[in-house]
């Protein structure tokens, strides 16, 4: 009898401790400590763009104008988890973006032209798939440049970041 009373409170201990094990793996990051996506120019300038801030610093950064008056929209949450056209997993909330003719790896500097503000992201997929529209931002990206969080598209300037 008491070699059974141990035996089920060792896979009850086993059990509970597996699936405390497996919440906090599932579980999100300390909300006081943002995680940073790290953009690189060159070997000796790495900016890093904060969590909650959407300003980033171009001093340093040679900007060859790609495109000025483009049309840009913003990809689907449906799209979060998918493989992109460059091989890697695609999130809407990392500073990337999708472009027809740019090559994977290009970081862009993408301003509204309604009010100025921009961001910078990295070419990873292909599109968008329609005839409009110049470049698709994730949501993450398009929400701190938006004039107005219901839009869908905005007017954007598309300048290339040279190395």
């Amino acid at each position: 009898m008491r070699h059974k009373k141990k035996i089920l409170l060792s896979i009850l201990s086993v059990t509970l401790l597996s699936c405390f094990t497996y919440v906090m793996s599932q579980s999100k990051p300390i909300e006081g400590k943002p995680a940073q996506d790290t953009l690189k120019t060159d070997k000796s300038k790495i900016f890093t763009t904060p969590e909650t801030d959407s300003i980033f610093s171009v001093k340093g950064l040679k900007l060859k104008l790609y495109k000025k008056s483009a049309h840009a929209s913003y990809y689907h949450d449906r799209f979060n988890g998918r493989k992109t056209a460059d091989g890697s997993r695609f999130n809407n909330n990392k500073y990337t973006a999708a472009h027809k003719k740019l090559p994977f790896g290009t970081r862009v500097k993408v301003t509204n032209e309604a009010n100025g503000k921009f961001v910078i992201v990295k070419i990873t997929d292909r599109g968008p798939f329609v005839k409009t529209r110049e470049i698709d931002l994730s949501k993450r990206a398009f929400m701190e440049i938006t004039k107005s969080k219901g839009a869908g598209a905005m007017t954007v300037t598309i300048e290339t970041i040279m190395n």
